[in-house]
């Protein structure tokens, strides 16, 4: 009874956690966690997202998926587009190689777009916002009619 009572807490910790950082957590906790946890979280600004005419040359292309990542998170990376929002793009761009947005491993090679005009953010942007929750498992109905299909 006790170790399920242990259990019950870690899960309930690390959903906090994943829904207090929106989404970027890995499940190791340290010592000490819980509390900073428990404390308000700092304010975060939304980045605006990134037109194609606000690209540097020197920005990467492609992206390595690494353990516990996920789109939002990688889309959310200063060095892709700084804005969690903009996680359709990478799932559009690469969408021959990810079945499911909400399941991607380790290992993986996306291309990351540079080119990508006003309207295709836009469009990016606003089905990130309306698709719903992550749920692994069949791909979700609003997913199919953004990849247009």
């Amino acid at each position: 009874m006790r170790k399920t009572k242990n259990k019950l807490l870690k899960l309930s910790v690390l959903a906090f956690a994943i829904a207090t950082t929106g989404g970027c957590v890995s499940a190791k906790m340290n010592k000490g966690d819980e509390e900073a946890m428990a404390a308000p979280a700092p304010e975060q600004k939304v980045a605006e997202p990134m037109a194609a005419a606000d690209a540097a040359p020197s920005e990467i292309t492609s992206y390595t998926v690494a353990k516990n990542d996920n789109l939002w998170c990688i889309s959310k990376k200063d060095e892709i587009y700084g804005t969690a929002f903009n996680w359709p793009l990478i799932y559009k761009a690469n969408a021959s190689q990810i079945k499911d947005a909400d399941l991607i491993y380790p290992g993986q090679v996306f291309d990351i777009p540079r080119n990508s005009g006003q309207a295709e953010i836009d469009a990016a942007v606003q089905h990130a916002k309306t698709r719903g929750a992550w749920a692994v498992g069949p791909t979700e109905a609003t997913d199919t009619a953004y990849l247009g299909g």
